[in-house]
């Protein structure tokens, strides 16, 4: 096994693709890169449980590690067609997709009516077994009233959404009263942020939260697969 590795515009975790139980292409939020240290921590544990990992850059994110400029994502069209570029590089017959944040919510988008209502952006259902959401944006923080999850209401894929209980972003008790197909499930971290990481006081830690966050997306990818 190589813990990591770079493999041209990409960083690569885990065992190699014919010793994989899975592949899980794993794409980064709005505000940081696929070598983002959530990023890089997750995917190390889902390496060691025998899922390979791979992440990239959206090309907003590459532009920005050439010039040193920040800038802000590329608009939603842009994005998507370029996940297709990796979903179709990584398309094996045992293909998860999923995301921090932003990059959970194109995911599922991929795999929806609305990836094929774009010219150029095709629905990638049948090379995609499921979909997996960390810290999914429901609405932008103060704005429940901007929902971003319609397309979740006829999810066709097996979807798992892994949710702060205190995200700003979409709270316990808002994703709670919302509405989702029978393929999507939402699990809560206890007392997580949008990074899902608890307060000290809560009594539980950053640690316990990642380590569970790795087991129930290790459960959900091998299931996905049919390796369980």
């Amino acid at each position: 096994m190589s813990d990591r590795k770079a493999v041209s515009e990409y960083l690569v975790d885990g065992p190699e693709a014919g010793d994989a139980i899975a592949t899980f292409l794993f794409a980064h939020g709005a505000g940081a890169g696929m070598d983002h240290e959530f990023m890089t921590a997750i995917a190390q544990g889902l390496g060691r449980r025998g899922i390979r990992v791979v992440r990239f850059d959206f090309p907003y994110m590459v532009k920005r590690r050439e010039d040193g400029k920040k800038r802000p994502p590329d608009r939603q069209p842009k994005l998507l067609l370029d996940f297709q570029r990796h979903i179709d590089a990584f398309a094996d017959g045992k293909l998860v997709i999923g995301g921090k944040s932003m990059g959970g919510r194109m995911a599922s988008i991929m795999v929806s009516d609305t990836a094929a209502q774009l010219q150029d952006v095709e629905n990638c259902t049948a090379k995609v077994q499921g979909v997996a959401c960390l810290g999914f944006p429901f609405h932008p923080p103060g704005k429940p009233e901007n929902f971003r999850g319609e397309h979740l209401k006829v999810a066709a894929l097996p979807t798992l959404i892994l949710q702060g209980e205190r995200d700003t972003f979409g709270t316990r008790s808002e994703v709670e009263g919302w509405e989702y197909a029978d393929s999507v499930s939402v699990k809560f971290l206890p007392d997580g942020d949008h990074s899902l990481k608890p307060r000290k006081a809560s009594g539980y830690t950053e640690q316990q939260n990642r380590d569970q966050t790795v087991a129930l997306l290790a459960a959900f990818i091998k299931e996905c697969v049919g390796a369980i």
